[in-house]
């Protein structure tokens, strides 16, 4: 019951962002004319745009296997594919993309991957990921390079505040990974609030069982620290993982026939949007991200190509990264869970 209020929730708050946004993107806009711009574009490029998208998802899986193979555990290339594919549908529809890893779980659960070291792994992969936008903030007000502060200016305030936030979830994460005493003790204390709901007995065995995980947790924790090329190889595919999105920016421009700004510039730019809308609790960064791409990108595009120019570039990053994860993620329920159901009647 509690699922379903929780669901219809998330659905209800999804909708409701999606239709404020459209309001705002469309208030005072002439709808044909929008559509007419579009139809102009150079909509080839856009296919590209779409195989950079597929890529990023991808890039996550990529980790995945790896680290998981370091670990010493044996998955499926096929299964990390669709684990990213869950992942990145479930964070697109949640509020602070609260939704993605607790499924990635209950789908790696089920392929009986131990779940204290899918918990690292994807507390790696996330730490990486949030890291890799604080590097690209914290890079642009220390280099301070004058055309991109001038564009972000009126953003500062967002992008600021999203660095702050990042910074300290990044923090608490890294605690989690790399202090595994730290996180036996907060599990541990977490538990003992939870104690009276169980008997004694199946209490001490819970207990039980999770200090030998958190000891196992310990042990990944101490290797990953000891090799840290592992960690360094997990942020270089992260920094390229999030290029290939961002790019999907550019390549946009492009197709309309903007030239007042590189690849580089407009990747900086688009981490910025997207560090500023990381930590907001809006499924997807909706309504904040497409009103700072407006703000900060009117100056390059022009008042009469920012819109459909958004409505594009939001549309490849974003929609069409949404619904090819809600498609793969269909799959993932049917080849991950389906055999195990599969299996069940045959017994019967």
């Amino acid at each position: 019951m509690k699922d379903k209020k929780k669901i219809i929730f998330n659905a209800v708050f999804l909708i409701l962002c999606f239709s404020l946004t459209l309001f705002y993107v469309f208030k005072g806009e002439d709808f044909k004319a929008v559509l007419r711009f579009i139809r102009r574009a150079g909509g080839a490029v856009w296919l590209i745009g779409l195989l950079l998208v597929t890529a990023f998802i991808l890039c996550e899986s990529l980790i995945i296997y790896y680290l998981m193979k370091n670990l010493k555990q044996k998955p499926k290339l096929m299964h990390c594919c669709l684990y990213s594919f869950v992942g990145f549908f479930f964070s697109l529809v949640t509020p602070t993309a609260s939704g993605g890893q607790p499924m990635q779980l209950v789908f790696m659960g089920r392929d009986k991957l131990p779940v204290h070291i899918s918990s690292m792994i994807l507390l790696l992969i996330t730490i990486a990921y949030k890291t890799v936008l604080v590097m690209i903030g914290a890079l642009l007000l220390l280099f301070r390079p004058q055309r991109l502060l001038h564009l972000l200016r009126p953003a500062l305030f967002w992008v600021k505040l999203g660095m702050l936030l990042n910074v300290l979830c990044v923090s608490f994460m890294a605690a989690l990974v790399f202090c595994p005493l730290f996180t036996k003790k907060l599990v541990l204390r977490m538990m003992e609030w939870f104690s009276p709901l169980f008997p004694r007995e199946r209490w001490n065995a819970m207990k039980g069982k999770a200090a030998a995980y958190m000891d196992e947790y310990r042990e990944a924790s101490a290797y990953i620290k000891k090799n840290r090329r592992i960690t360094a190889h997990v942020f270089l595919i992260t920094f390229a993982q999030r290029c290939l999105l961002f790019a999907v920016t550019y390549l946009v421009f492009v197709s309309f026939g903007v030239r007042g700004i590189g690849m580089a510039e407009t990747i900086t730019l688009q981490g910025t949007i997207s560090l500023a809308a990381d930590m907001l609790p809006l499924p997807g960064g909706m309504g904040i991200s497409e009103h700072l791409f407006e703000r900060i990108f009117t100056p390059v595009c022009g008042v009469k190509l920012i819109t459909p120019i958004m409505v594009v570039s939001r549309g490849l990053s974003f929609y069409a990264q949404l619904l090819i994860s809600a498609v793969f993620t269909a799959i993932a329920y049917l080849v991950i869970f389906g055999k195990e159901n599969h299996k069940h009647d045959r017994i019967l």
